[in-house]
């Protein structure tokens, strides 16, 4: 009964969005992409597939279920798809095609833990208190991907339209794992140009240097466990990470404004009257790219410095991933701009708007619904203060990269939230994903019949990478982390596999 539903408002979705798109003169090729993801059967196929990855919320490198469809998917396309790459079980390549230029499309699909939630309920209603849950709309990003990729396939295919176009299913992006791996796995040395794409309340693009660079570090103490009631015969690795914290705190003061820092103790001994043996601590240190090694530095000389005081070993200093800033490409997202333009946002059906304007109430936030007009070309900050950190940004100093953001999001609702877990299901999740693979499947083709465009697009990128050279951050002995959320896939899978869904 629910894609019944579905089906209803996507063809009310494509009626209006098919008069826009054919009242613009355009290339067979990109018309026929256009069309083919406007069509009320491919909008039926990518909601269940959308929606089972939302169902599954598999949190990073533990993603089998969710990779597992979009390779699936790709195959049954006629894709050939190279799997567990990297060192990640998860991570794949779906390639079609041969020779130049070569396009690729970035794919996520990881969840986040702690935050199930039924979709489209305006109020917060776990499915399964403590579960995971798509609070970024990855489910929709992994879909739109593989919705771009398939409709270029038979673009390419109708019109004899050379070249190669692959989707790099990323794994673990939450976690800013997979693409420092991947690129020094060699995975992107083909590639012209990359496309990323994110779920949001807005339709746009944007281009400069954003967000922060970052070490996932984990840093561990051993110590010598006694009696707590005889404490003076045991070395705490607790005081050792408990000393490590109070000094990066004071170590804030002294670092540049841009930076970000946070940690959580993720061992920390037993029992009370036991002195703690061992003791970890995870770190996310963020800065710019010219200053992230330098604040790695200072903090690494805290832990030192906290084992020293306490007598402990520093046992372990485990980096899980380190990655760049994103450095979009202007050129990429000027071409980006203009499919947006022509896309247009979706036509959002009564019972979208009523549901965005319950869930804005529910927030606070002012109730004015879904968006209406699409975004202008968003130039980079004038002054950075950091933030967020992608690890997109890895792949952005290897080959020209730019992000085209689809909505489907609430305006006013809350990222990494049970808000967007709401929103990242149905009906006004799909209409944005299909408005998102559009954008991305009409420059996929621009990028590979235009050699005009996409040598402009590729000098800009080399002239950069002269005053940019790509230096990996990862040390030499860093490995992906497979085991990060094993433990907490494990709890909740078998609770969570009867509300699974079927693609």
């Amino acid at each position: 009964m629910k894609y019944i539903t579905v089906i209803i408002m996507f063809l009310y979705f494509s009626v209006s969005a098919a008069q826009d798109i054919q009242s613009i003169e355009i290339k067979p090729e990109k018309k026929y992409v256009l069309d083919w993801l406007n069509q009320s059967s491919t909008g039926e196929k990518l909601g269940k597939i959308s929606d089972a990855i939302w169902s599954f919320a598999e949190l990073g490198l533990m993603e089998f279920r969710s990779s597992q469809l979009l390779i699936e998917t790709l195959e049954k396309e006629g894709f050939v798809v190279e799997k567990g790459l990297a060192g990640m079980p998860t991570c794949f390549i779906g390639s079609f095609g041969s020779g130049k230029p070569v396009i690729g499309i970035l794919a996520e699909f990881d969840a986040l833990p702690g935050l199930s939630q039924k979709g489209r309920v305006p109020k917060q209603d776990p499915i399964i208190q403590g579960a995971p849950g798509h609070g970024c709309g990855h489910n929709t990003m992994g879909t739109a991907s593989i919705a771009a990729a398939i409709a270029v396939k038979k673009a390419m295919e109708k019109f004899k339209v050379k070249g190669t176009v692959k989707v790099f299913g990323s794994p673990a992006e939450e976690s800013l794992i997979s693409r420092p791996y991947m690129v020094r796995a060699g995975l992107f040395d083909q590639v012209d140009v990359l496309i990323d794409n994110h779920f949001s309340s807005n339709f746009g693009t944007s281009y400069g240097v954003s967000g922060n660079a970052l070490y996932s570090v984990i840093f561990s103490f051993k110590g010598k466990t006694s009696h707590g009631a005889y404490a003076w015969s045991g070395v705490s690795a607790l005081d050792a990470v408990e000393i490590m914290n109070v000094a990066t705190n004071y170590l804030r003061e002294h670092l540049f404004y841009t930076y970000r820092m946070h940690y959580v103790i993720i061992d920390g001994g037993q029992a009370p009257n036991v002195v703690p043996d061992r003791a970890s601590v995870w770190y996310f240190l963020r800065n710019s790219d010219a200053r992230i090694e330098k604040m790695y530095e200072k903090v690494v000389n805290c832990a030192k410095g906290a084992a020293l005081a306490t007598g402990c070993t520093l046992d372990s200093i485990r980096v899980l991933t380190a990655t760049h800033q994103k450095h979009a490409s202007k050129s990429l997202a000027e071409l980006f701009q203009k499919n947006i333009e022509h896309v247009g946002m979706p036509q959002w059906a009564d019972e979208e708007e009523i549901f965005a304007k319950s869930l804005q109430k529910e927030l606070g936030e002012e109730e004015k619904g879904m968006p209406s007009k699409v975004n202008e070309l968003k130039p980079p900050d004038s002054i950075f203060t950091g933030g967020a950190s992608t690890d997109v940004g890895e792949v952005s100093l290897i080959a020209p990269t730019a992000t085209i953001i689809f909505p489907g999001k609430v305006p006013g609702t809350i990222g990494h939230h049970w808000s967007t877990v709401a929103c990242t299901y149905g009906s006004a999740a799909l209409k944005g994903l299909i408005a998102g693979a559009q954008a991305i499947g009409a420059s996929v083709i621009d990028l590979l019949m235009d050699p005009e465009e996409l040598g402009k697009i590729r000098s800009e990128f080399q002239e950069y990478s002269q005053d940019h050279p790509y230096k990996s951050f990862l040390p030499e002995d860093a490995t992906p982390p497979l085991d990060l959320n094993r433990e907490v896939m494990e709890k909740w899978r078998p609770l969570m596999e009867k509300y699974y869904q079927s693609n």
